[in-house]
């Protein structure tokens, strides 16, 4: 039995069910631990959260982290009451089917189970496929089309029944740690900074953004509303110390090394230079990964804002990326919250990281 214990923020954050376009539950743990301390907070159009603290402060640092996480959406109920979907977000197709899932709706949560024919009734071609999205079903105990429409509708979204729980020490498993971490960092600083504003030249406004799952759109507009000097956007990385993973093509990372910290063109190298000179400064382990393009994460449009933003972007280590276990070291969660407030309270008032 592990002693470690989760933050309550964050363990609220992972229970919450969040599909891009559906952070409903996401945004009311985001709110329940964040508003009250900060100096402003709003909600937009996009269903984004922003808190603010030191809003006359010089320069605008914005922290983004997405809350959004996979799902499934309902397009489809057949004669005999099974459920088909399209997927929310970049699925893995190997481990769609055989899980538990839970459907939000109208009338509160319906339990139900992703299925499709069994191996003792595949041909040898047929085992060797991979299913495609319209040959799996979600299957709710209906008995016909009548019974299923009772309890669902067409446009609800579904997310796997896989809770967050610790599994050795600080290590925990959980459906959704891409990316309630992140959201997680970004309010926790907030959280952390409210105590020290005084000490604070920056305005800085911490993000949950929505929809990074399909495209970093929450990013691109709250990037706009906000209009930072400095941005920085807090997501997961690929933790690269496990079986089959070759680190010629994707690096070396491990969970428990300590945040990741990227470079490359996406990233402003004023900014990764501070990034590393806090980390160093107040030991926290840290370690580097080089990406030459847009990387997949809000980092992407955040450099890309008005007339553009000095970004950095900061990773936490994650083993088994878009399956509904995956798996994360807290302690990197906990560096990571440590780094952010070092690199906020270091910020001089008309720093802007021009190069």
């Amino acid at each position: 039995m592990s002693k470690y214990t989760a933050p309550e923020f964050l363990t609220d954050l992972l229970h919450a069910r969040s599909p891009s376009g559906y952070e409903f539950e996401a945004q009311k743990a985001f709110d329940k631990h964040v508003k009250t301390h900060a100096d402003v907070y709003e909600k937009d159009a996009m269903g984004n959260r922003l808190a603010t603290l030191n809003p006359k402060g010089d320069p605008v640092l914005m922290l983004a982290g997405h809350m959004d996480e996979l799902g499934l959406l309902i397009t489809y109920v057949n004669k005999d009451g099974y459920l088909y979907f399209q997927t929310i977000g970049g699925h893995d197709r190997t481990v769609i089917s055989g899980r538990r899932v839970i459907i939000q709706t109208a009338n509160g949560p319906v339990k139900g189970v992703t299925g499709k024919r069994a191996i003792h009734l595949m041909d040898e071609a047929d085992r060797k496929k991979v299913p495609e999205i319209h040959e799996i079903w979600i299957d709710i105990g209906a008995r016909s089309k009548k019974d299923a429409l009772a309890r669902v509708s067409i446009g609800d979204c579904a997310t796997y029944d896989h809770e967050f729980e610790l599994i050795n020490g600080s290590i925990g498993a959980a459906r959704a740690f891409d990316n309630k971490v992140g959201a997680y960092a970004v309010g926790e600083v907030i959280r952390r900074l409210a105590k020290q504003k005084k000490k604070l030249a920056a305005k800085v406004v911490s993000v949950a953004t929505s929809q990074e799952e399909i495209g970093t759109r929450g990013a691109a507009t709250s990037v706009y509303a906000v209009n930072p000097h400095i941005a920085i956007a807090i997501d997961v990385g690929h933790a690269t110390d496990h079986p089959d993973c070759d680190n010629r093509k994707y690096g070396e990372t491990t969970l428990g090394g300590g945040p990741i910290i990227c470079r490359g063109a996406n990233i402003n190298p004023k900014v990764y230079d501070r990034l590393v000179k806090c980390a160093k400064k107040l030991r926290i382990p840290y370690q580097l990964e080089a990406d030459p393009r847009p990387t997949g994460t809000d980092a992407r449009a955040l450099q890309m804002g008005r007339g553009g933003v000095a970004t950095g972007l900061i990773s936490v280590p994650l083993r088994y990326m878009h399956t509904p276990s995956e798996m994360v070291d807290l302690e990197d969660v906990e560096a990571c919250v440590k780094l952010l407030a070092a690199f906020a309270l270091s910020l001089e008032k008309g720093d802007y990281a021009h190069w």
